[in-house]
């Protein structure tokens, strides 16, 4: 609540605060327009508890239940929940209420198909779990990679020089295998107005901020660090830095929802670990950069 005992719930305060930043303005109570802020801004503790007792009606039953235990109901109890049926796995479609899962499944024609039938099923199962294992051995062959950097890094909000001026992220310069790097972000790809949507995402990009005389081939992710609480989805890079191509391409911040960036917008700063990979050999006759595997 604000300081004058006005109400929102914590993703509209949050909403309010990544508008302002976007705005370049103060944030203000939607209702009374005094200034708010994460520091002026409390928690009215009797209201939470009022309003997780209020009754709230389940989205599959129709039926009321007191807020604090609906989502359980909804997840666990409620016989008409969406369910699918068990041998989803090997290709069925069937999605129902949860009571009639039992006989759906006992006349459920899948379990008698055969092999041939259910391989589409199956190639995707088993792309998935490529997927999956596909980053979990690339984590652990950049482990073992000649050199490997992490560093904390803080990004924060800056403005452009164009008329109408867009908002940028970008962290203090940093060292990397010898060299300066930044890390700089944007909104909705440089909309023009990102207060006009409702979804919002984060891009960003890694730069090299010194001149190199050859080839720099880094892979690189963007971690939850300890001074920080992003909800970030790892994802590992690769691009090779040389001195006419400085600047990696713009890449997704890989954000699990719009809420999450609204909440990264709403803080003064935000802060990750960045982690860069380099493997490579230098012949020592002739001090010629020669790539090893990446």
């Amino acid at each position: 609540m604000c300081t004058n005992g006005h109400l929102m719930c914590a993703g509209c305060f949050t909403h309010v605060l990544a508008d302002a930043r976007l705005r370049d303005e103060l944030a203000t109570c939607p209702n009374c327009r005094i200034e708010i802020s994460k520091t002026s801004a409390s928690r009215n503790l009797a209201v939470e508890k009022a309003v997780s007792e209020l009754p709230a009606e389940c989205q599959y039953c129709a039926k009321e239940f007191p807020r604090n235990s609906l989502e359980r109901h909804e997840e666990t109890m409620c016989e008409e929940r969406i369910s699918s049926c068990k041998y989803s796995r090997i290709g069925c479609p069937w999605r129902g209420p949860n009571h009639e899962g039992p006989e759906h499944e006992a006349h459920c024609v899948h379990p008698h198909r055969t092999g041939a039938d259910v391989m589409d099923a199956l190639r995707d199962i088993d792309a998935r779990t490529l997927e999956e294992r596909r980053l979990y051995d690339n984590v652990f062959d950049l482990l073992s990679y000649e050199k490997i950097t992490f560093n904390d890094l803080q990004m924060k909000p800056y403005r452009t020089d164009e008329f109408v001026h867009k908002l940028f992220y970008e962290t203090s310069r940093f060292t990397a295998f010898n060299n300066q790097w930044v890390v700089k972000a944007r909104i909705n790809n440089s909309q023009r107005d990102p207060t006009q949507s409702s979804e919002r995402d984060m891009t960003y990009q890694l730069i090299l901020k010194t001149k190199t005389t050859y080839p720099l081939p880094l892979h690189y992710l963007i971690l939850k660090g300890p001074f920080g609480d992003m909800k970030v989805q790892p994802r590992i890079h690769k691009f090779d830095f040389t001195e006419q191509d400085n600047e990696s391409p713009y890449l997704p911040l890989p954000l699990p929802d719009t809420a999450e960036c609204n909440r990264l917008l709403a803080a003064k700063a935000i802060s990750f670990r960045y982690g860069t990979w380099q493997n490579f050999n230098i012949n020592r006759d002739d001090s010629e950069f020669n790539p090893g595997n990446y």
